[in-house]
């Protein structure tokens, strides 16, 4: 079989991904994680999809043993394991190892194939941080009847000292593996198990994540157009060379001015900005629906208490701005975007301590440790802001081309007829929204415009929702079922239904998610917790 078939691409990210700030104290902990965990305080995750998807196999029954996928030759690849799921008897798992020699690099990949009503389709996961993904993201997609299919991308753990080989120097292969290497060999391995175990390919196959995995589907769109028919990416770690040392600029910046912000400051003043934005769009529930137009001014907080943290003080204000703002070299000019007015400022930029230290975000910590500097203990209290610029300039130069994920050219993933659904949340705490849109405005400007874009790609924007998950917005809930329709029947996406849930799962608030700029707008009638009185328009 070519195992450079084309595939479909598509997110499992409809369920809640466990967020973390990993900041320095535990670098190992940050975005991501398997798909179906739930986000620990935001509830019930929902269902990986709202409907189980038909199947597109006929009478469709293996056609060897579990067992027998063992003897499977694939290129570079050594099959570890066959076996029958102990706790789940109609499922087969396999562990398959792939290297690049004369590399030495091992990409471990696992994949799960029902071995009765199975849909027709391949469905892979992807990962957070730095972790390619795990071998529990196989196991929602597999009870949904998809072949299903993880990896580690060449290393384990969710750190990012896998960059540097024993005598301190970059391992280039394993940089490559986590880039994009990995996420491609595990397509390419399931989709041939899948065929060995059946005797056809799988009609359609899915792959998908959020954070990492928004990165890794767009990544493959751009760089392996001929993989996928359709992608789905939720909160994209795409333009990874700038959003990483954005992570962090707020570190940076509290130092170089020498005013850390405590956390009941940071916490008050995104409580002001929603407070003073909630009604932008006519409705008061706690979200601010389009962070864009809210200019709220942390000046106005200034000298009033914040608790036990005391009193705002202009300096205070100043930060706060400098970070809604994103960074900006010594001469005032543009570097990238901050977080938007509505996420929480503690994630990526806390301070602890007696006296007060801004704590570095552990993921963009080991960015500058293993990959920038080469230097496993850098103390990242010591990064002036002309060492900053610096090292921004050389992250974009050096990774750029490896790990950007930022190519706006989709001609030959349109051309294959490839679809994508990206959705982000406007509250996002870890990556910046205006990157995510920043990204897809460049696509509308290549591809040939807003019109034509949209018959391949469609971004939406989810209000008040944080990093994959959580937040007082509703989050996507039928992004993969409108991605089959869109790829399979031709039904594009014209909103995306979203929904707020409590602990037991039950439906406490919906809203359509609008096609980027389009907003929902309440139709001056009905519930405001409820979908059907709101409607896509251009303006509130």
């Amino acid at each position: 079989m070519n195992r450079r078939a084309r595939t479909l691409f598509v997110s499992a990210s409809s369920v809640a991904l466990l967020v973390a700030a990993g900041h320095a104290q535990d670098p190992q902990r940050g975005r991501g994680g398997p798909p179906g965990a739930p986000a620990t305080g935001r509830g019930a995750p929902p269902p990986l999809m709202r409907t189980a998807p038909r199947p597109l196999v006929a009478n469709a029954a293996p056609v060897r043993s579990c067992e027998s996928l063992a003897g499977v030759a694939l290129p570079n690849t050594t099959i570890e394991s066959a076996a029958v799921d102990p706790n789940t008897p109609s499922v087969c798992r396999v562990t398959a190892v792939t290297t690049h020699p004369p590399a030495g690099d091992q990409v471990r990949i696992w994949i799960a194939i029902p071995l009765s009503n199975w849909n027709g389709r391949f469905l892979g996961t992807g990962g957070g941080g730095f972790s390619g993904g795990s071998a529990a993201g196989v196991n929602q997609p597999a009870a949904f009847g998809f072949a299903a299919g993880a990896t580690d991308t060449g290393h384990e753990g969710a750190g990012g000292g896998f960059a540097l080989d024993a005598s301190g120097r970059l391992n280039w292969q394993l940089v490559r593996d986590n880039a994009h290497v990995g996420i491609h060999e595990m397509t390419a391995t399931g989709r041939s198990l899948t065929e060995a175990m059946y005797g056809t390919p799988p009609r359609f196959s899915y792959f998908g994540g959020c954070s990492t995995g928004g990165r890794q589907g767009l990544m493959e769109a751009q760089r392996y157009p001929e993989d996928y028919n359709g992608i789905l990416a939720g909160a994209p770690a795409i333009n990874w060379t700038r959003m990483l040392p954005q992570e962090l600029w707020g570190l940076v910046l509290m130092n170089a001015v020498g005013n850390p912000v405590a956390p009941c400051k940071l916490a008050a003043a995104t409580a002001a900005a929603i407070a003073a934005c909630d009604a932008i769009d006519g409705v008061t529930d706690g979200v601010i629906e389009d962070p864009k137009r809210c200019t709220y001014d942390p000046k106005a907080l200034v000298g009033t208490s914040a608790g036990d943290c005391g009193s705002f003080t202009d300096a205070d204000a100043d930060v706060i701005r400098r970070l809604w703002q994103g960074p900006r070299r010594g001469d005032g000019s543009f570097m990238w975007y901050g977080l938007p007015r509505g996420a929480d400022l503690n994630a990526l930029w806390t301070s602890r301590g007696a006296p007060l230290k801004p704590q570095p975000f552990g993921i963009a910590l080991d960015w500058f440790r293993y990959f920038l500097t080469q230097d496993p203990k850098l103390d990242a209290s010591r990064i002036t802001p002309a060492a900053y610029e610096r090292l921004w300039d050389q992250s974009v130069e050096q990774y750029g081309s490896v790990i950007g994920t930022d190519n706006p050219d989709l001609t030959a993933f349109r051309d294959r007829g490839g679809k994508a659904i990206v959705w982000h949340g406007w509250a996002d705490q870890l990556i910046s929204t205006e990157g995510t849109i920043d990204y897809y405005t460049r696509v509308q400007r290549q591809m040939g415009g807003a019109k034509k874009t949209a018959e391949f790609v469609r971004l939406f924007m989810a209000p008040g929702v944080g990093h994959c998950a959580g937040g007082a917005g509703p989050a996507p809930t039928g992004q993969l079922d409108a991605l089959l329709a869109w790829v399979e029947d031709g039904k594009a996406p014209e909103s995306l239904p979203a929904a707020r849930r409590d602990q037991t799962g039950a439906v406490t608030r919906s809203r359509p998610l609008c096609p980027y700029p389009l907003v929902a707008k309440y139709k001056g009638s009905g519930g405001t917790d409820d979908a059907a009185s709101f409607t896509c328009s251009a303006g509130f």
